[in-house]
């Protein structure tokens, strides 16, 4: 099967069986370097993270049995966030010896099995070997308290998948699970 384009992950109904690219893909050398999610209505942070300074040493490559868990992240928010109205997420990455023509990352939020909601955004150009903040803020969707308490009663059911572009080109697909127990 070829490499989806941006047009065929936006068909998607359900969250990927599998990972859409290999690592491999990324002959752009994008790497993720700090992350955080804040509640902007309240001003208040929610997770962040970030990758430790770089010592010199490379750290190995993941072996191809561990290459799912590095790109899947569970989180762990409480019941609250369902009723947030607007996050905005901070991305710090850099990027290798390529320059980068055209960044886009789509994002599809599903629950069980369901598409809740869906983000497509576009950065643009990256110089080669920069570092580069990419901010973007998402309006939630409005659920009722039936909707609310069946997805905190279903730790991990709740489930996101980002895609990120260069052109039409995927170079990058990772995925997250939601649990809103607290």
């Amino acid at each position: 099967m070829a490499s989806p384009r941006p047009d065929d992950v936006l068909k998607l109904e359900a969250p990927t069986e599998g990972f859409l690219c290999p690592l491999a893909a990324n002959v752009y050398g994008v790497e993720f370097l700090e992350f955080r999610i804040r509640d902007l209505d309240a001003g208040m942070e929610l997770f962040s993270v970030k990758k430790p300074e770089d010592d010199g040493t490379a750290p190995p490559p993941p072996l191809p049995e561990d290459e799912d868990a590095v790109r899947t992240i569970r989180y762990n928010f409480g019941p609250d966030f369902l009723r947030r109205g607007t996050i905005g997420t901070s991305l710090v990455f850099s990027v290798g010896p390529r320059e980068v023509p055209s960044f886009r990352m789509v994002e599809r939020h599903y629950f069980k099995d369901r598409l809740l909601k869906s983000f497509d955004f576009t950065l643009g150009f990256c110089m080669p070997n920069s570092r580069n903040t990419w901010e973007v803020i998402y309006t939630l969707p409005k659920l009722t308290p039936e909707q609310e308490q069946e997805m905190i009663d279903s730790p991990y059911q709740s489930r996101s998948d980002s895609f990120y572009f260069v052109g039409d080109t995927l170079i990058m697909h990772n995925k997250a699970e939601y649990s809103y127990q607290g």
